[in-house]
């Protein structure tokens, strides 16, 4: 009989609808946070500065403060008429002088070099200048940093450490930023247990530990989520449907994990279909192909509206590797960020991979000290160790076979959980 299946969705397309649908499903409220407690919060108001920064001509260096006209040559000895510490301000420098200065201080009027400590000498009747400056040597001029008026955070940025140091430095002790993203959790699976619920030496025949709960949660709180844990639901119909319609509720996204397959068993893809739509099923990719996305729908004060749905396949690689590829440029989308896979770096595989599937592969590697990249002996979905003992995924075409020396497609771990 021919095969009368639709063709999966390749990860572009797939990519595609779900960004579409996270735009649509935009955060728009928000929040006023003082700076310290911001990091890691999408802005939704631009930063702009009310003063110069430095507000005035300051030193970058200890040293001395002079008139270049001053100085006959290297070797000019000149009195010391003052000291200027950082937050003092001198008098006006006067003729024939140098004022001792320390970095950080404003520069003195009349002024227009600083000589660092180690370029003089203190002598009988002052200081020994031992080399000729050009003006304007290590002053940092007033407003070179940031000027008053300039916009120095735009709206819709990920607020970094160093993005809050500059907030900071203009003087915004309180930023506005958009609402964290809610999102309910939870996993299907009736041989599923808690950890600490049932000891190792206990474990029922068929059970196992859920660790994809862990490795979610974790994942949407390295994204900046607020995460309501709903546990794990039995593998029934109705006691998915009842899952679902009660994390809908007060969330913009929910997330489960197992039950997205086809099996007898896998009560997700009727239970979503039930209780709102299904966007995208099962995308070519390895791991993780049954990936399933759509919405629900739910009450409001303003009528029914709909809140973002994500199904993640049940083994815990696939788990894991999906949440990077699908939920984490939705979580972006919502927040207004760019929602793209992060940059891949080509580098040399260390490796053969003689056999590639027809679906485009996300292998686990990791960097060696040749250079190269060093391929998990166990690529299965249900290895988790690999993803732990892996710094990196190499991102390989459908179909295409690697060889030792070839240059593939390496995306750093790292720099993509939490982005």
């Amino acid at each position: 009989m021919p095969d009368t299946r639709a063709p999966l969705l390749s990860l572009d397309e797939a990519l595609a609808r779900l960004v579409a649908g996270a735009q649509a499903a935009c955060i728009h409220d928000i929040e006023h946070l003082s700076t310290f407690d911001a990091l890691g919060r999408v802005l939704a108001r631009d930063v702009i500065s009310a003063i110069d920064v430095p507000p005035a001509d300051n030193s970058s260096m200890d040293g001395y403060a002079l008139r270049c006209d001053d100085l006959a040559g290297a070797g000019t000895v000149l009195p010391q008429s003052q000291r200027i510490a950082a937050g003092a301000v001198g008098a006006p420098l006067a003729a024939g002088t140098v004022a001792r200065i320390f970095t950080g201080a404003q520069v003195p009027a009349g002024a227009d070099a600083i000589v660092m400590q180690e370029r003089c000498t203190a002598v009988d009747g002052g200081i020994r200048i031992d080399e000729l400056p050009q003006p304007g040597q290590w002053i940092r001029r007033r407003g070179e940093d940031v000027q008053a008026g300039a916009t120095v955070l735009p709206c819709g940025m990920r607020l970094t450490p160093q993005a809050l140091g500059l907030a900071a430095g203009v003087g915004a002790a309180t930023l506005t930023v958009l609402r964290r993203p809610r999102v309910a959790l939870f996993s299907t699976g009736d041989e599923l247990v808690m950890p600490g619920s049932v000891p190792p030496e206990a474990l029922p025949p068929g059970a196992i530990y859920n660790s994809n709960r862990f490795t979610l949660r974790g994942l949407l709180l390295s994204a900046g989520c607020e995460v309501s844990d709903l546990g794990i639901v039995p593998d029934r119909l109705d006691a998915t449907r009842e899952a679902l319609r009660g994390a809908s509720q007060g969330h913009d996204l929910v997330l489960t994990s197992g039950g997205v397959s086809v099996g007898e068993e896998d009560h997700i893809k009727p239970a979503v279909a039930a209780e709102g739509r299904i966007e995208v099923w099962q995308v070519a990719i390895k791991p993780g192909k049954p990936l399933a996305f759509g919405a629900l729908r739910r009450a409001s004060a303003n009528g029914e509206r709909e809140c973002l749905f994500i199904g993640l396949p049940g083994n815990p690689v696939s788990s894991f590797v999906t949440f990077l590829l699908a939920v984490q440029p939705v979580l972006q989308a919502m927040q207004g960020l760019s929602a793209t896979l992060p940059p891949s770096t080509s580098m040399r595989a260390d490796f053969d991979w003689p056999r590639p599937d027809r679906r485009r592969e996300f292998l686990r590697v990791r960097r060696n000290q040749e250079g190269g990249l060093d391929l998990y002996a166990n690529q299965s979905s249900g290895v988790l160790t690999s993803a732990v003992w892996a710094d990196g995924l190499v991102d390989n075409p459908p179909e295409r076979a690697i060889r030792r020396g070839d240059a593939v497609a390496y995306r750093n771990l790292e720099a993509w959980i939490g982005r």
